[in-house]
């Protein structure tokens, strides 16, 4: 039970951050027996397509702006890849327990996909193009420890993804607050001008 709470939890947040390595990771691990995964994520078509869109993100994520268009067009994708990838985890397509891993992994990248997108905002502002590619390696890094941890250390892993979700959301809270202040900073300087 706690290995598969760990796997919901740690897979789930991660997927906020990066969807197709988790789900080549878990594919990968389940392949070579280091965990118990469900066998749809260890098919062969499953694994090519999520490589394929892992190598297509790696290079999408690492060019500013770019980042942000791909991130906007996850923001469904990543929760809701999150969610069947919970409920998978879970078991039995019919068990309330499959309906409550959906609904927790799908939660759980949605916090983290939310960091994601306002941090790369914050980053795309930056006027040299390294921090961009600097932050994203962190997060594939990231990820991969993540999944890697789920896989191994179910305790910790639950530990560690409810930390995550205390800090994402503060981060998250913080850094629109701070864009709501700054336009009304500028509306106040320029009040003369329609926004």
């Amino acid at each position: 039970m706690t290995e598969t709470i760990s796997l919901i939890a740690g897979s789930g947040w991660a997927s906020g951050i990066n969807l197709y390595l988790v789900t080549l990771m878990l594919g990968i691990a389940g392949r070579s027996g280091w965990a118990d995964i469900p066998d749809v994520l260890q098919r062969t078509d499953v694994m090519i397509v999520a490589g394929i869109l892992f190598v297509v993100e790696f290079f999408a994520d690492k060019v500013p702006f770019l980042d942000s268009f791909w991130d906007t067009v996850h923001t469904f994708i990543r929760p809701i890849g999150a969610a069947a990838i919970g409920a998978v985890i879970a078991g039995d397509s019919n068990s309330i327990g499959a309906a409550l891993g959906a609904i927790t992994s799908g939660l759980l990248a949605l916090d983290a996909h939310s960091a994601k997108a306002s941090t790369r905002i914050v980053v795309n502002a930056s006027p040299e193009p390294f921090s961009n590619a600097a932050v994203s390696l962190g997060e594939d890094v990231g990820v991969a420890l993540l999944v890697t941890l789920a896989v191994s250390y179910p305790i910790i892993t639950i530990v560690v993804v409810i930390l995550l979700v205390i800090g994402a959301t503060a981060l998250t809270i913080w850094l629109w607050s701070s864009v709501r202040k700054a336009w009304r900073r500028v509306k106040e300087r320029f009040p003369g001008i329609q926004f």
